[in-house]
């Protein structure tokens, strides 16, 4: 059971096997929630989202057709919890956490090495250059780098042309770059 794919282990529970549930829960958890908290910026929030992606999952378990991947699949269910919470906030277009909400490297960086100090900067300032980008344009980006979806399946869970997501991911890139200041090749400007 373990080693089939999720699509077989999908059809599994669709069909009753509750096993299949698990195996299918353990392999996702971790992506789907890191997908989530990254996308609202907010741990709270990221849970909410994640036990209602996979409620939605077990609602709408009889429905599940193969005609894509399982991982799309689940994607698009938690594409539209997403959806949801922000018409709900009325934050369509908006993030849960501004560039002054984020949090300062922690106080035992400040007594680490210099390398581990400039690693906690850095990452502090590619999460203000994320959570900078447009919704569309984040949610793009946090799929195909972090989800390691295609292109089509992006779309596919989005709900947006091919081409559209191809420009947003190009828009996101380009504008991840110029906040980090680094050029087309990922070398720092000046460098």
């Amino acid at each position: 059971m373990h080693d089939a794919d999720d699509e077989t282990l999908m059809l599994a529970y669709r069909d009753g096997d509750a096993t299949a549930f698990d195996v299918l829960y353990r392999r996702h958890r971790q992506r789907l929630f890191h997908f989530l908290v990254r996308k609202t910026g907010s741990r709270e929030t990221g849970e909410e989202l994640y036990q209602e992606a996979w409620l939605r999952l077990i609602r709408h378990h009889r429905e599940y057709q193969p005609t894509a991947r399982f991982t799309t699949w689940l994607f698009t269910l938690a594409h539209s919890c997403l959806m949801d919470h922000f018409r709900k906030q009325g934050r369509i277009g908006q993030h849960e956490q501004t560039v002054d909400e984020l949090p300062d490297a922690p106080a035992c960086a400040l007594q680490e090495p210099p390398a581990r100090l400039e690693s906690v900067r850095a990452a502090q300032q590619f999460r203000m250059c994320l959570d900078g980008l447009p919704m569309e344009q984040r949610e793009v980006f946090l799929l195909r780098e972090e989800g390691d979806f295609s292109l089509p399946d992006i779309a596919t869970i989005t709900g947006q042309g091919l081409e559209a997501v191809k420009s947003r991911l190009r828009y996101a890139l380009k504008k991840l770059r110029g906040c980090l200041g680094l050029n087309d090749d990922g070398e720092g400007v000046g460098a």
